[in-house]
């Protein structure tokens, strides 16, 4: 996340947000594909490093600690390239870098130079699923206040409730903070042993967010409030983090001992729409 989004995110982590964040409001059981043409944008994490014209590592919150109460530190030496697939591995240590706010854990958060808007977005990941781990993928503007800004959730899990992922959406009228977030969940029972690809078709007049082809949650721009409702009307990036412990990832504690933990992401895709 950019320097300019600090002080709303500073504020944003001294709320006391529920102890669970998901929603399941927005259920669908739906047909979710990618077009069939070649990807307008791609990173197939084949080279032997990760891709710096493509990618920055955010680290800008490390002394003051991250959003939600998390416990990590993030830095770049805890994401690599193997095997054709890009991991992020969280662990448990204390950093030694300047920048260290006294954190016991490391991990990492990479960040999309490009925003991107509408179109279909699709991430083939393997999850980890040790008790106070939080990965995620999502979506936030390069700038504004949380959560007028809006947020896209495309797939989140906490460790201590493994295979179950959720796929939310934030903007001012509905969030987690008042607990009007909108969302979904579905239980993925290979989610932390095989490869996975999550989805997002984002239109004008809906989000879609489904696994493998198939959609379990849809928000439509169908209620009044302006873009208190629907902020989701200019490019967004595209964030990949793997956090550890906070307000949801760290409910029932972390186990140190089921560290390391990785979150492996194949490639990442997106079609854009006019």
């Amino acid at each position: 996340m950019t320097p300019m989004l600090l002080p709303l995110f500073a504020a944003q982590a001294a709320l006391a947000p529920p102890a669970t964040l998901g929603a399941t409001d927005q259920r669908v059981d739906q047909p979710i594909a990618a077009p069939a043409r070649a990807p307008d944008v791609a990173d197939e994490f084949t080279g032997p490093a990760i891709d710096a014209r493509l990618w920055r590592f955010d680290i800008a919150n490390n002394k003051q600690g991250w959003f939600n109460h998390e416990k990590q530190y993030y830095g770049p030496d805890n994401a690599r390239i193997r095997d054709g697939a890009l991991v992020i591995e969280a662990r448990a240590e204390r950093p030694t870098a300047a920048d260290s706010g006294g954190q016991s854990y490391t991990s990492a958060k990479l960040v999309s130079r490009r925003a991107f808007g509408y179109g279909f977005y699709e991430v083939r990941a393997k999850l980890p699923c040790g008790r106070g781990t939080w990965p995620a993928i999502w979506l936030l503007p390069s700038s504004g206040t949380w959560p007028a800004m809006g947020e896209i959730d495309v797939m989140e899990m906490v460790g201590w409730d493994p295979n179950v992922v959720h796929a939310t959406v934030h903007s001012a009228l509905y969030n987690h903070v008042k607990g009007t977030q909108r969302g979904a969940q579905v239980t993925v029972p290979s989610a932390c042993t095989a490869f996975h690809r999550y989805q997002l078709d984002w239109r004008p007049d809906a989000i879609l967010i489904g696994i493998d082809d198939r959609a379990y949650m849809r928000v439509a721009n169908d209620r009044p409030g302006g873009t208190g409702a629907w902020p989701f009307i200019r490019p967004y990036q595209l964030i990949l983090n793997l956090a550890i412990g906070g307000d949801w990832g760290g409910s029932k504690g972390i186990d140190d001992a089921a560290l390391p933990q990785r979150m492996a992401v194949d490639y990442v895709r997106f079609w854009q729409r006019p």
